[in-house]
């Protein structure tokens, strides 16, 4: 099973009626938690920005999809949830930006996704899903191996903002890098997190 479709699975609603407070980007952050320290529940619960109750329905499907080990000490990643990680790590590069004249807010997180400029239209997608998932909205950037462009629009991509980005994501032709953006850091990451999901959804698709 494709990992994307693993974490799905453990952000699925079973029962009606019973509508779960997280998502599958939670699941990918709850992932990268554990992969970097040992955590306990109130503390996942605590940086997820999720109720103990959700905490404890995400751990429990984390545990049955045997990606997670739960011990004294706290929880840690098993071999199959480095796998899945080591995965999403592969497609998606990450870093803070500073406020520039491409965003809407103060607070900005550009993730990059490798190979997926054929999926984009016009960026309307990414900015969707980021608004979704709490972000203010997303700037779309797609990467030709000179230069960055923004889809369906002529304007350029500052100078200042492409070399940083050159710099800290390491870009390559074909390479789309999206920008949330919102008045808090953690908004603004997932929602570009939150959107690159949905390009690497599109990605899996096409593959079949």
């Amino acid at each position: 099973m494709e990992p994307l479709r693993i974490m799905e699975r453990a952000a699925l609603e079973y029962a009606p009626g019973r509508r779960l407070t997280y998502g599958v980007i939670h699941v990918l952050k709850a992932l990268e938690l554990i992969g970097s320290r040992r955590v306990g529940r109130q503390q996942l619960a605590r940086e997820l920005r999720i109720g103990e109750g959700s905490a404890r329905t995400l751990i429990r499907r984390l545990r049955d999809e045997g990606l997670i080990e739960v011990e004294r000490g706290g929880m840690r990643l098993t071999e199959r949830g480095r796998g899945i990680l080591s995965y999403f790590q592969g497609l998606m590069r990450s870093m803070s930006v500073p406020s520039t004249p491409s965003t809407v807010s103060e607070k900005n997180y550009a993730v990059l996704v490798r190979g997926a400029a054929p999926l984009i239209r016009f960026g309307v997608e990414q900015r969707d899903a980021a608004l979704l998932a709490g972000a203010r909205g997303a700037t779309t950037l797609i990467y030709d191996g000179e230069n960055f462009h923004m889809p369906g629009l002529k304007r350029e991509v500052e100078p200042e903002l492409s070399k940083l980005l050159r710099d800290g994501l390491k870009p390559e032709a074909g390479d789309v890098i999206i920008i949330g953006t919102a008045e808090e850091e953690w908004a603004a990451e997932m929602g570009a997190k939150a959107a690159a999901l949905d390009l690497i959804r599109g990605m899996s698709s096409r593959r079949g």
